[in-house]
């Protein structure tokens, strides 16, 4: 078993290259990175597309987002114990490797540790997840679901990739987002929402499949987040989405309904070219758009996939140090002096990397209640 101390610093070294920073707002500290950033360049006045530059690891996120990853992983066949076949050494991120172990010793992922301040996103495309938090809550979830929390005043929470296949390899890809919470709920209590997948809103027409993750589109309303969570408020215009496009196949997203006040950035994740606002790509990138106009998608030689995040800046000064996201240093402090004392209610689980067994499907147990997924024809 981790120390809570040692847990922090895992957490830290993964998520935090640069340790800890305050910005005076993301917004700014984010137009700042731009510049300094060769690997970007502006395009036209009248394209919606504003810069692209290079996908990096972790992605570039403006105001209201805190933080993109992407993982993909090439998982092979796990033992009786849905194992992988090497060990890890606790800080697995070598991204020249066809998978990583993360902070995990046999099973990949990321056990126990804590969050306090915003809302974590997991969106799955292919593959599982385990998990497990202080506060007894329990899924296992997957293949196009999502689980939606707020850490609010504060949570421990742990993420394993359980291999249950024995005979066939285990593929791995999910996005983990980092959404901000104003200072008025930085403290709530903690909040989960899981979205199955076969209740996320979609749009399919030939050669292109758009899955809306949050907000609204095209008249279709995203699954309802945390009741704390910033996405709900209307004026937040908080939006997620992914576009896969096949060769001909092509999407328009329409102009966000805050307009050019709303920040939206495209990244470019899967495939060899795409075409964006009439510009091909040939690379991986991102692109920082004029939410105020429509941006159309086009499928060039193969398939391809787009993610969206969208939404209005909370605009306020950001303090950040790890798993910890507040407004000021002192808040950052209070929250490791909170952490030392109550280590956030504690970890009523067995393991502090907790995978459940093999045979047991998709499901979630919040607040005292479980729920799987919807019975498919």
């Amino acid at each position: 078993r981790l120390y809570p101390s040692l847990r922090v610093t895992l957490v830290l070294s993964a998520f935090a290259p640069s340790a800890a920073f305050t910005r005076a707002s993301t917004s700014l500290a984010f137009s700042k990175n731009l510049r300094q950033s060769a690997a970007f360049h502006t395009t036209t006045k009248m394209s919606a597309i504003k810069s692209i530059g290079k996908l990096g690891f972790p992605f570039k996120t403006p105001d209201p987002f805190l933080f993109c990853v992407y993982h993909r992983d090439d998982y092979p066949a796990g033992d009786d114990k849905m194992q992988a076949p090497r060990r890890g050494d606790g800080m697995d991120f070598d991204w020249n490797l066809p998978y990583r172990m993360y902070h995990g010793e046999r099973v990949p992922g990321f056990p126990q540790h804590p969050h306090r301040g915003f809302e974590t996103i997991t969106v799955t495309t292919e593959g599982l997840v385990d998990h497990t938090d202080s506060l007894g809550n329990s899924g296992r979830y997957g293949h196009g679901d999502l689980q939606w929390m707020t850490a609010g005043g504060g949570i421990v929470h742990g993420e394993m990739f359980p291999l249950v296949n024995k005979d066939k390899p285990n593929p791995l890809k999910l996005f983990q987002i980092w959404i901000n919470l104003p200072a008025k709920n930085k403290m709530v209590t903690p909040g989960f929402k899981m979205h199955w997948a076969e209740n996320m809103p979609k749009i399919s027409r030939p050669g292109v499949e758009v899955v809306l993750y949050a907000g609204k589109l095209e008249g279709l309303q995203g699954q309802e987040p945390p009741e704390a969570s910033y996405a709900c408020d209307p004026a937040s215009d908080v939006s997620i989405i992914t576009v896969d496009l096949q060769a001909g196949g092509s999407y328009v997203i329409p102009p966000a309904a805050g307009g050019a006040s709303t920040n939206r950035t495209l990244y470019f994740i899967e495939g060899a070219r795409v075409k964006i606002a009439g510009q091909e790509l040939k690379e991986k990138c991102m692109l920082i758009c004029d939410a105020s106009k429509e941006v159309s998608l086009e499928g060039v030689s193969g398939p391809a996939q787009v993610l969206m995040l969208q939404g209005k800046p909370i605009g306020e000064p950001v303090a950040q140090h790890g798993p910890f996201v507040m407004n000021t240093q002192a808040e950052i402090q209070q929250c490791f002096a909170d952490y030392r004392r109550t280590q956030f209610g504690g970890w009523p689980w067995p393991e502090d990397a907790m995978v459940f067994p093999r045979e047991k499907g998709r499901f979630a147990h919040f607040n005292g209640k479980e729920e799987t997924p919807p019975a498919t024809n």
